[in-house]
């Protein structure tokens, strides 16, 4: 079974994401609340599709470099 290399470094895309979660929590229940909501989802989303990108040229790339 292959092991997969987790990353100790937190995505900006992440970082970015919970800081817009903390602020639509400060906000009350309404459509900028959920605007912000949207965007933090966007976020984790990049990150995720980053992390992959990531995984992926780490496995193309040839071993003993």
């Amino acid at each position: 079974m292959a092991h997969m290399q987790i990353p100790t470094e937190t995505s900006t895309w992440l970082l970015q994401a919970k800081e817009f979660l903390d602020d639509a929590r400060r906000l009350k229940p309404g459509p900028a609340r959920n605007e912000l909501r949207e965007v933090a989802r966007e976020l984790r989303e990049l990150a995720k599709l980053e992390a992959q990108s990531e995984a992926a040229q780490r496995f193309d790339q040839p071993h003993g470099i």
